[in-house]
């Protein structure tokens, strides 16, 4: 959707003085990182891709370089208007670890003092020692005789990690070299006025935060639950005139418009108060006009692709409405990270609820949930043709024709690469089954419990319940003996008992694997 009368969306803009320069739309978030700043001095905040810690980081570079022109209308206006009046406004030293050369311990030290010394060129300052660590020393010193106390604002302080999640080895490198740097940064608190990190993940035990243990960690604090990311409060103040030309090119009201939008993008959480839409999806939303996938169609991190693959491989929906720790996010090496912690701090996870020091996860939204859905047939499961398998998935359980439902099925079985079968039970073959189905839009469950048991499958459409069970015969000979057994669980557990007083169609049936062969057969 084009209109040269709206102001412009910031999509992908992660610079605060280029977005102000060409008159983007900014929502105002200053006022929380003034906030931020009077409060303390070490900061470290976590979130997911797309939700604009860069921008953050950004915000306040600006400000305290007094770019008071840049704040004019904003909450910190006055402040920075403070720190222009000083005599020498804070010098401030930026370190963007995604652009770092990841792929060995040797380039990256090497990217890293190029920064180093870029930054020294950019004070005219010289840095006399010939280590990461003196020369770290020597900058901040000698900007601090110069300036003052310098600030220190480091994005993706993560990223030369989670690159080689892959290589547990070169990770463990990876993260003593980075911890040697911020172990350096720590120790030189003197010169210092502020500090903040940002990234995505976190992981305490003998790593960076062991030798930055005076980091605040604001990460599922409520009262930075809203520094970044848009409120539904903020997507409708700052973006109404949008949202009104949406609405009237999709011939919804706004308040229908809105009820969809936030199925589709809002529900991400990170304090459980807070929720928040990705800035990202619902930007790319109002500039195009249509409900797409716009997260996944950004690029899923490779990190969590590379997880998933080298563990055991579940069921996604096996995540959704998951109990956990609140401190289950940290605290633990990337070699012991669990797979829900991954998925949280990558955004397929978010949390619905607290209660007490439990919170619950769940996947934020619609878009979400088809995103991790297709992370898996693509990736994990790499199902070519997928969209049209799961369609004419859907069309064949919805007649009720198990048939055609098996000879499909087996078309995506041919697919999956053989070393995704070294796990040979029911589970993965229900699980790939589930994906397909949800992958198609149709509303399919998995170990649905009912008062006498739980059945594998459910699928939901308007004229009919389809109710299966999965049976994996590891010898020719047990094919029959399953079938049998599968149906007398069906009939015995009563399975399909809660939809037969309900106006659809019932169709049970029994799917068994043959192992060897490695195909389904009715």
């Amino acid at each position: 959707m084009k209109n040269e009368k709206l102001q412009s969306l910031p999509i992908g803009v992660q610079d605060f003085v280029k977005l102000r320069e060409k008159g983007r739309i900014y929502v105002d978030k200053t006022e929380r990182l003034q906030e931020m700043i009077e409060s303390g001095d070490w900061y470290f905040l976590s979130r997911p891709r797309r939700f604009g810690k860069s921008l953050t980081l950004s915000t306040l570079d600006a400000m305290f370089s007094g770019r008071t022109e840049l704040f004019k209308g904003l909450a910190a206006e006055a402040w920075v208007a403070e720190q222009a009046e000083m005599e020498n406004p804070s010098p401030v030293l930026r370190f963007d670890m995604s652009v770092m050369n990841s792929k060995d311990v040797v380039g990256f030290e090497k990217t890293l003092v190029e920064t180093l010394q870029r930054e020294a060129r950019r004070f005219k300052l010289a840095l006399p020692s010939e280590t990461i660590e003196g020369m770290t020393q020597d900058l901040l010193g000698n900007l601090f005789e110069k300036y003052g106390r310098v600030v220190v604002l480091i994005d993706e302080y993560d990223k030369p990690m989670l690159d080689n999640i892959g290589n547990l080895e070169l990770a463990e490198a990876m993260r003593q070299a980075l911890r040697s740097f911020y172990t350096t940064l720590k120790g030189c608190d003197q010169y210092l006025r502020f500090v903040m990190l940002t990234g995505i993940s976190k992981f305490t035990k003998t790593g960076v935060f062991s030798a930055m243990n005076n980091l605040n960690d604001i990460s599922m604090d409520e009262q930075y639950g809203d520094i970044v990311g848009y409120t539904q409060a903020e997507l409708e103040g700052n973006f109404s005139d949008w949202i009104d030309g949406v609405s009237k090119k999709m011939k919804l009201s706004s308040e229908e418009l809105l009820t969809q939008t936030a199925d589709y993008y809002d529900g991400f959480c990170f304090d459980g108060t807070t929720r928040l839409y990705n800035p990202f999806s619902i930007l790319s939303f109002l500039s195009k006009g249509v409900f797409a996938n716009y997260w996944y169609k950004s690029g899923s991190p490779s990190f969590i692709i590379t997880y998933m693959k080298r563990h055991a491989i579940q069921d996604p929906a096996e995540y959704a409405h998951l109990e956990v720790f609140e401190d289950f996010a940290d605290a633990r090496e990337i070699e012991r990270a669990t797979p829900e912690s991954f998925l949280y701090q990558s955004g397929y996870l978010t949390i619905k609820e607290r209660r007490g020091d439990i919170l619950v996860l769940d996947y934020p939204n619609y878009e979400v949930r088809k995103s991790i859905v297709r992370m898996y047939l693509d990736q994990v499961y790499r199902v070519k043709d997928y969209a049209s398998l799961g369609s004419q998935i859907w069309r064949a359980l919805s007649d009720g024709n198990l048939e055609e439902t098996i000879r499909l099925f087996n078309i995506a079985l041919a697919g999956v690469p053989y070393e995704d079968f070294t796990r040979q039970d029911e589970s993965l073959y229900r699980s790939l089954f589930l994906m397909l189905l949800r992958g198609a839009g149709v509303t399919a469950h998995g170990e649905v419990p009912t008062k006498l048991g739980r059945s594998d499958v459910l699928a939901l459409f308007p004229e009919r319940v389809v109710v299966l069970e999965f049976k994996l015969a590891r010898k020719k000979s047990e094919i029959v003996r399953l079938r049998k057994e599968g149906m007398k669980q069906i009939e015995e557990k009563k399975y399909a008992e809660p939809f037969d007083a309900v106006e659809r169609a019932v169709t049970s049936g029994v799917i068994i694997i043959d192992g060897k062969k490695r195909e389904a057969v009715l």
